[in-house]
């Protein structure tokens, strides 16, 4: 039987001498009696300890981030073993903190047991990593079910220390001395030889779990086995082209992205990180019957098992990479807006019509540099809902069709706004897949250039072409419709046409129909208008305009167990950009829930139309939101601010609660 080598660098601390396990965990942050009795407060308890012996510099946020990292995936590996760990800004150096809880909690593990034994990791953003591989040795020891029950047997502190010490001893130091010795060859060329990497989110624990899960299966099988680690500390054990070229099989064990190319041609099964702890011998058996598919290289260099994961997998994954690589753009564009228009109320010119926000010159700088972010928001979406389906192969399509979906291609003609970038990302992703389908007879010595040029050029050709012959025409059609719908509602009851006009502002939050209740709007206010206090449709689309963000702000807020931890933090920006008429801060969780955000929000806003109309409130400013709110009227010509206020909030609170209810509670991993 051939023994797996585990190829260990001697790393070395700053001062110089080799960094063991104890060198982390010192006796101070071991509690072999914790008294939480769930996830959530083991996790505080044992960031506690942390924080007692100088290791962060902020217990909330350091905590916060944990529970991020828990929402990826629950560090609860199983056989009564959990690792928490997070790689953040909050701590200021390595460290191990270690809990035991003999009668179990429910850690929401892998396998569904309880975790008896915690060890929690603790690692700062930015610096060396010479604790990874320290950190990687434990991962591995935790595996041996003698080192396992060793530690649940010890007395004190330092008796666990003593464990340690002694494990790591007689587990590494023969591996250590052999470096040199080229690891996984075998006597017998005929012998199976399987490849393999592993990866997780943060590269810290389960990279290195399922490296060696991997690699003590495939001892324990008589199996020739390598396994390249691509954790924090970067890639180890790097997988040489002699190595592809002679294996039987690859089994990818990820949950990020690594090159995947480079297995061209080759069986191979791609899973997450906590499969190959899990499923070791099970995976190589499958490479060993045959059973593993053949990969194709696709042109694009990268890969990650969320293609693998059933829980991943379909049009939500897409939408929300799409959506998370788009919100910075869309925060930081509307915060920008938001301002422009506050300069401009504080020097005097909320009275300046369209060129409010943009009359003096600091509102034109952040009115420009604001609206440049929010001309490239979907772009990135469009592009990075194609790149999740298609990886970098379709990412120029995609960006294409968000410009495409905001930008005519001749003067005045078509666009589809927010709809039509989703709608030109999809398309744009299964365009490329379509060309790799295509391409696949092409000669090898032409692989080099689909990534290059046959991808690029045709994927952008076909979804620039449907999106000018198709997406956008379908728009401009709709357009016209609901403009002359508009048009002979003039007589129509204020109450009917303000529900109509405001509700149309929540449908698609700056896309066409928004556009089509806005332009209508605005084209009420002209000069006797203005002058006069300005219109009830203005008004309503105002408002029905300001309702979408302020509900997610409040129902992100108020329904906290149906939010993740970003599209908290977002909602929170929501409430400006809401107050100030910003309608697209809404655009993220539409393109990411439509089905439950859209609903809810036109409710919402079409109450709020409605009630605009019911109170006869007019306004002469065409944007603003709150800023220029104290500029509206009611019949009697007076202010009509509070009424006003009123309608905006009703309608924001019942989108918010309906929303609330709508959406389903997160699932935590």
């Amino acid at each position: 039987m051939l023994n797996t080598k585990i190829n260990l660098k001697n790393k070395i601390n700053k001062d110089g001498i080799n960094m063991k396990i104890s060198d982390l965990l010192i006796k101070d942050r071991i509690n072999l009696d914790v008294k939480s009795t769930n996830k959530v407060d083991i996790i505080k308890e044992l960031a506690t300890l942390h924080e007692k012996t100088g290791v962060l510099n902020d217990y909330d946020g350091y905590v916060k981030a944990l529970m991020t990292r828990e929402e990826q995936s629950s560090t609860g590996i199983g056989e009564g073993i959990a690792i928490p760990h997070a790689k953040t800004e909050f701590v200021k150096e390595p460290a191990l903190a270690m809990g035991r809880k003999p009668e179990g909690i429910d850690y929401d593990s892998l396998d569904g047991e309880p975790a008896t034994l915690f060890f929690m990791i603790a690692a700062p953003d930015g610096a060396n990593n010479t604790h990874i591989e320290t950190l990687a040795r434990l991962s591995q020891l935790l595996l041996d079910d003698d080192f396992k029950e060793a530690l649940e047997n010890a007395k004190t502190a330092d008796e666990v220390l003593e464990i340690i010490n002694k494990a790591e001893a007689e587990k590494f130091a023969e591996e250590e001395k052999k470096e040199a010795v080229p690891a996984q060859t075998s006597s017998d060329e005929n012998a199976p030889y399987i490849i393999a990497a592993t990866a997780c989110p943060t590269g810290i624990a389960h990279t290195y779990m399922a490296a060696e899960a991997l690699k003590k299966a495939a001892d324990e099988m008589g199996i020739n086995i390598k396994v390249e680690t691509n954790g924090a500390d970067g890639r180890k054990n790097v997988l040489t082209d002699e190595d592809i070229k002679k294996a039987t099989g690859v089994i990818l064990a990820i949950n990020r992205n690594i090159e995947v190319d480079r297995f061209d041609g080759k069986p191979l099964i791609q899973v997450e990180a906590k499969e190959g702890i899990n499923n070791a011998k099970a995976l190589i058996q499958q490479v060993l019957d045959g059973k593993a598919p053949i990969f194709h290289a696709s042109g694009s260099s990268t890969a990650s098992s969320e293609s693998a994961s059933s829980e991943k997998k379909g049009l939500y994954k897409h939408l929300l990479s799409g959506v998370s690589y788009m919100l910075p753009l869309v925060i930081s564009g509307g915060i920008l807006i938001a301002l422009a228009f506050l300069v401009d109320t504080l020097t005097g010119h909320a009275n300046a019509g369209k060129d409010f926000g943009s009359t003096h010159e600091l509102a034109k700088l952040l009115m420009t540099v604001g609206k440049a972010a929010f001309g490239l928001f979907l772009p990135i979406l469009g592009g990075y809902i194609a790149y999740s389906i298609s990886e970098r192969a379709a990412l120029s399509a995609g960006l294409v069709a968000g410009f495409l979906a905001t930008t005519p291609i001749i003067k005045d003609g078509p666009v589809s706004g927010f709809i039509g970038a989703l709608i030109g990302g999809f398309l744009a992703g299964y365009v490329v897949k379509f060309l790799v389908w295509a391409f696949a007879g092409l000669p090898r010595a032409l692989n080099g250039l689909k990534m290059i040029l046959f991808y690029p050029v045709f994927s952008v050709l076909i979804t620039g072409t449907i999106m000018w012959l198709v997406v956008n025409p379908l728009a401009t059609a709709l357009n016209v419709w609901m403009n002359n719908g508009l048009a002979s509602m003039q007589g129509a009851s204020a109450v009917l046409l303000g529900a109509l006009l405001a509700g149309m502002m929540a449908v698609d939050m700056g896309g066409p129909i928004n556009k089509v209740a806005y332009v209508f709007g605005t084209g009420t206010l002209t000069a006797a208008t203005m002058t006069s206090g300005g219109t009830f449709p203005m008004a309503a689309v105002m408002a029905g305009g300001m309702v979408p963000p302020i509900a997610i702000a409040l129902a992100s807020q108020i329904f906290k167990n149906k939010f993740t931890e970003q599209e908290k933090e977002a909602g929170l920006t929501n409430y400006i950009m809401g107050l100030s008429f910003i309608t697209e801060g809404a655009i993220p969780y539409a393109a990411a829930d439509p089905a439950r955000v859209i609903p809810a929000s036109v409710i919402g806003s079409a109450i709020t139309g409605a009630l605009v109309g019911l109170f006869q409130i007019k306004i002469p400013a065409p944007h603003g939101g709150i800023l220029v709110m104290g500029l509206s009227k009611n019949a009697a010509g007076h202010s009509g601010f509070l009424m006003y206020l009123i309608a905006i909030l009703i309608g924001s609170i019942i989108a918010a609660i309906v929303l609330g209810f709508l959406k389903p509670s997160i699932k935590k991993d």
